[in-house]
Formats: C-alpha cells, structure tokens, sequence
C-alpha cells in the first residue's frame, strides 16, 4: 500500500512538474514516459507469452510415451 501512495505522490509532482515546462517540453517528455511505458509492457507481455507457450504446447510427452508404448506392446501380440 506504501508503494502505491508512494507512486501516486511522484507521478503527482512529475505531473506538476511537467506543466511547468510548458505544453511543448512537457508534453513531449510526458508522450515519452507513456509510449516507452507501453512497449516496455508490449516487450513483457511478449516475453511471458513466449515462455508460457512452452509449458502449454499441447504435446503431452508421457501420453506420446504411454501410447508408443500400447501401439509396441499390441505390435508383439
């Protein structure tokens, strides 16, 4: 909760501080804090999307397994 007070207050003066430097310094600093802010999100996103994809890829190595095993086992019958 103290993080999220904490932020709250520095975005507050970062804000405050930023219209003190007039809409075209300020605003283009501001525009981009946000933009970069977005595709570091995009990049993170990405990124867990890439490692979860391993995880749940849809092959199940021990029904491949279980199954070769059944197709070998009835083969010798």
């Amino acid at each position: 909760m103290a993080h999220l007070l904490f932020s709250i207050v520095l975005a507050t003066i970062l804000g405050y501080l930023l219209l003190m430097m007039g809409p075209l310094i300020g605003g283009l600093i501001a525009f981009g804090i946000i933009v970069g802010s977005l595709f570091r999100g995009l990049y993170l996103l990405n990124e867990i999307h890439k490692k979860s994809s391993v995880y749940s890829s849809g092959v199940d190595k021990v029904r491949t397994a279980y199954e070769k095993h059944l197709q070998e086992n009835s083969a010798r019958k």
